[in-house]
Parts: structure tokens; C-alpha cells; sequence
């Protein structure tokens, strides 16, 4: 019987499986094709991958081409995501790529792919309360003139999230979509204040966008000067890296599909239009920015004050200082909806993994009211409290907001999930081939369930390349901790020892071994 039968039937379909003979479910039908997409756009959170990674690109990276790097990653990522989605037509569970690849490639990848996945999305809530206590330092700072223990802020984020973890999936949504479209309209608002007044100082310097130039460094002749030393030649590698970090996130939409009204359809349509949105979106933001600051001042300010790129130009354009304030206070809910965002994809990875093993049965309860996985929320609140502790206590200046918040928490923590979600996105790439054209459980277009996937996967081990190619830079101030050294052997540690768990599973428990990764949700039609 699908679970929305069950529900019909007066079925509590939040019960526990003891109860029921099957596995929990989540609260079915609870939210649609908006909220799903309000909560994955938040995951990216545009006004901060905006004022945090353009900057980066502009000052390091590709220079005044970085809007081009935007748009090359865009195509990159749809070609990645027209796979993706295939999957998500056939496979609809909580959690996303364990289940995806499982059914793709078998338990073993799918378990390690999952493990890896599960261990970047309850590290990302982490960074996140990282860089919003110091967005919320330096607001306080702005407006008050205080300085308050960055604690305070990570406390509040943290309680916050967890209290929104707790709920039925409909509230947080509603929060989220409230400072998501907040954000989007004051850079939108931005950007169009540019292009009608056709550009700054060179017009509208249409070359940004040219994509061939995606992969042209800054020139090291720009006369912009940092603390007196000339601006070094950039790399467009660090631009391109930095273009595709501003779309983690964006694949969680297929996270929700168990609480969505009509899952085989929203989640398809939710990813598409997030990733393609997205990519319009930086590039034209970032196009129009650069070309309001001109082509000097814009390289000038990303490397002497990254947030005057944007913060400026508003207020020149929008009406004055108090535009200011209102972007100081977006960055911020911007991170703290970003938080929860992930919160809310970490707890639900959590519960899909608890509900797959009877030893970890506790960590797939749902909530009997609210159909949340309040355990799974409880125990993610609680990595997220020692992560942050250790980073306050257990690094040199981690008690100051720029060196345990920002530096350490936010940095070394997005730059170690980030590294891992590109690997399972390429995984998940090679899954949707073998799912559709090699087992052949369903039948699949070859241009859409293999060419492209094949294209999008190949992309994917690009990015990685990328990544590690600059990691050093990737990693900032927290390039020298012993942490930042330890990231990539912590990821590879994971889905190893993940996969070996399964592979001893396998001979140990050969029905909990052909079970793992398998349930989903058996209804495509409306709840």
C-alpha cells in the first residue's frame, strides 16, 4: 500500500516501524514545487555566494571575466542535472544520492557515496553558523559599535535551526522563502539599477559574459595595489572553482521528495529551474556589478574590500546609506536561512541512514505530530555544537570572530563539504548511465541518460580537480591547521570504512545487505 494510501486510511504515517511493519515515513504531502525550491535556492544562498565568492573571482581568479566563469559553470551543471533529474523521475527517497547511486551503481558505492554526502551536509550547517556569527559581529559592529563573543551569534543560529528541525518542513519553508526573496529582490534591484543606467565608467563591458574568456587569469598589469604590493597575477582556475562553490546546495531539492506533493514531478522541476535560474542569475548580478564599479574599480575593491563591490555600488544606485544597512542585514538572515537550509538536508540524510539500520533505528523515528525527523535534528544540532566548540576552543585565535568563526569554521568546513558533494555528483553522474543503459530498470533516452550524464560527470571530476589543484588558496587562513592537512584523508576515510562496513554487511547479513539504499516512496500521482 504507498504511504499516501496509508494516510487515507487514517494510518499515521509518521509512526514508527515497530508499528506499522514498515519503514518511517516522513510527513507526506507537505509541501510543493515553491517551498521545494525556496529551501534549495536558500542552500546556495545567493547573497552570500554573491558577496563572498565574486570578490574571490574578481581579485584571484579570471578578473573582470568571472560573470563568464558563472555562466560556463551553469552549463555545466545543467548537463549534470538533466541526469540527476532522470533519477529523481523514478526514485523518490529522503535520501537523494545514497539512494540514487545505490540503485544505480549498487549498495556499496551507494553507501559510501551516501556516507560521504551525509558527512558534507552536517559539516555545512556548521560552516554556515561560522560565517553568519561573523556577518552578525560585523552588523552589530556597524550599527551599535559592539562586539559581542562570537558564541552568542552561534548560539543563536544553532537553537534557531534546531527549533525549525523540530516542525513540520511547511514552517521552515516559509521562513526561508521570506529571506530568500528578500535577498533576490535587493540584488535584483541592484543589478537592473546598473543596466538602466547603461553600465559605469566603460558601459556595460559585455566581454564578462563572453564564455571563452572564463579561462583567462587576471593580468598581473592592473596598477591595483594591496598593503602597497602590487595585485599578483590571478588564476582562472580559482575563478571557476569559486563559480561552481556558489551552487552547493541546489541538488537538495531531491532531499524533500518524500514530503512533497508530487514528487516525481516537483523535484525534476525544482531542480532544473534552480540550477538554470541560479546560473542566470550570478551571471547577470555579477555582470552588472562589475560593470557599475568599472573594470579597475571593481578589481580594486574585490581585493581591498570584496563587500564594497556590492555595498557601494547600492548605495549610489538605490538611495543612500540606509541601503547599506538593509544588505548587512540580508547577508546575515541570508547565512542564517542558509543554516537552516542544511540543517533541515542534514537531518533528513541522518534519518534515511537511521532508518536503513536496525542499529541506528532511533535515528529514523519521525515526529508523531509534525512528521519530522526530530531525532535525526537533535543529533545534527548536537555535531553542529561540538564542531563549533571545537573550532572556538581547540584553534590559535579561535575565540575571535575572524580567525574560529570565519576562518576556520566557515572556511575549512565549506572547502572540506564542498570537496565531498563534488565527488558524489560525480558519482551520480556515472549511477544514472548504468541505472538506464546498462541495467536498463527503466528505459532511457540515450542523449539524457547517457551522453549527457557522461558529459556532466566528467565536469563534475573537473571541479574536483580544481578544487585540489587550489586548495591551499581554497583553505585561507586555516591552509596551515592541522585540520585543513587532515580534510581530504577524512573524506576518503569515510567512503572507505563506509564502504567496507557494507562489503562485511554483506556477508554477515545478506537480507539487511540487499535492502540498504532501497526505500522510497511508491506513489508518483498527488497526494
Amino acid at each position: 500500500m504507498a504511504i499516501e494510501d496509508l494516510a487515507r486510511t487514517g494510518v499515521d504515517t509518521a509512526a514508527p516501524a515497530e508499528s506499522t511493519g514498515r519503514p518511517p515515513a516522513l510527513k507526506a504531502g507537505s509541501i510543493g514545487l515553491i517551498a521545494v525550491l525556496f529551501m534549495a535556492v536558500a542552500n546556495a544562498a545567493p547573497i552570500t555566494a554573491m558577496t563572498g565568492n565574486v570578490p574571490i573571482a574578481v581579485a584571484y581568479g579570471n578578473g573582470t571575466f568571472a560573470p563568464a566563469g558563472f555562466l560556463v559553470a551553469t552549463v555545466v551543471l545543467t548537463l549534470f542535472t538533466v541526469g540527476f533529474v532522470q533519477m529523481a523521475k523514478h526514485i523518490t527517497t529522503a535520501g537523494a544520492f545514497f539512494g540514487f547511486i545505490t540503485h544505480g551503481l549498487g549498495t556499496v558505492w551507494g553507501m559510501a557515496s551516501g556516507a560521504i554526502a551525509t558527512m558534507a551536509y552536517v559539516v555545512f550547517e556548521g560552516s554556515l553558523v561560522g560565517i553568519f556569527s561573523y556577518f552578525a559581529d560585523d552588523a552589530m559592529n556597524q550599527w551599535f559599535g559592539v562586539h559581542w563573543n562570537w558564541l552568542i551569534y552561534a548560539a543563536i543560529c544553532i537553537a534557531a535551526c534546531a527549533v525549525f528541525g523540530y516542525y513540520d518542513i511547511s514552517i521552515a519553508a516559509v521562513v526561508l522563502g521570506v529571506f530568500l526573496v528578500c535577498e533576490v529582490v535587493l540584488l535584483a534591484a541592484l543589478a537592473l539599477s546598473v543596466l538602466v543606467k547603461g553600465g559605469g565608467p566603460q558601459g556595460l563591458h559585455p566581454s564578462s559574459i563572453n564564455p571563452v574568456k572564463a579561462f583567462t587569469g587576471l593580468s598581473g598589469n592592473t596598477g591595483v595595489k594591496v598593503g602597497g604590493a602590487p595585485l599578483a597575477a590571478g588564476s582562472a582556475a580559482i575563478g571557476l572553482f569559486f563559480a561552481f562553490w556558489s551552487w552547493v546546495g541546489f541538488e537538495t531539492t531531491a532531499v524533500y521528495g518524500e514530503e512533497s506533493r508530487n514528487p516525481r514531478r516537483i523535484v525534476p522541476r525544482a531542480t532544473l529551474i534552480a540550477v538554470v535560474g541560479l546560473g542566470l542569475f550570478y551571471t547577470f548580478v555579477s555582470w552588472m556589478v562589475i560593470s557599475g564599479d568599472g573594470l579597475k574599480g571593481s578589481v580594486d575593491k574585490a581585493a581591498n574590500n570584496g563587500i564594497g563591490m556590492f555595498t557601494d555600488l547600492a548605495a549610489q544606485n538605490l538611495g543612500g546609506h540606509w541601503v547599506v544597512n538593509v544588505y548587512l542585514f540580508l547577508i546575515v538572515s541570508g547565512s542564517f536561512a542558509c543554516a537552516l537550509a542544511f540543517h533541515n538536508a542534514a537531518s533528513r540524510y541522518l534519518f534515511s541512514i537511521g532508518r536503513e539500520l536496525p542499529s541506528l533505528r532511533r535515528l529514523g523515528a519521525t515526529h508523531h505530530k509534525h512528521g519530522s525527523p526530530h531525532i535525526a535534528s537533535a543529533v545534527q544540532t548536537a555535531v553542529t555544537i561540538v564542531l563549533t566548540l571545537a573550532f572556538y576552543f581547540g584553534t590559535v585565535g579561535g575565540d575571535k570572530v575572524l580567525q574560529g568563526a570565519y576562518t576556520y569554521e566557515y572556511g575549512l568546513l565549506a572547502v572540506m563539504g564542498t570537496m565531498a558533494i563534488l565527488v558524489v555528483q560525480a558519482i551520480c553522474s556515472f549511477s544514472v548511465i548504468w541505472y538506464f543503459q546498462v541495467k536498463k530498470v527503466h528505459p532511457g533516452n540515450i542523449v539524457t541518460t547517457g551522453i549527457i550524464p557522461a558529459i556532466g560527470g566528467l565536469g563534475m571530476i573537473y571541479v574536483v580537480y580544481l578544487l585540489l589543484d587550489n586548495l591551499d588558496f581554497a583553505g585561507g587562513g586555516g591552509a596551515k591547521s592541522p585540520f585543513f592537512h587532515a580534510m581530504p584523508y577524512i573524506v576518503i576515510a569515510v567512503f572507505v570504512l563506509a564502504g567496507a562496513g557494507v562489503l562485511v554487511l554483506r556477508k554477515t547479513n545478506p537480507q539487511l545487505y540487499r535492502s540498504l539504499g532501497r526505500t522510497v516512496l511508491a506513489d508518483s500521482h498527488e497526494r
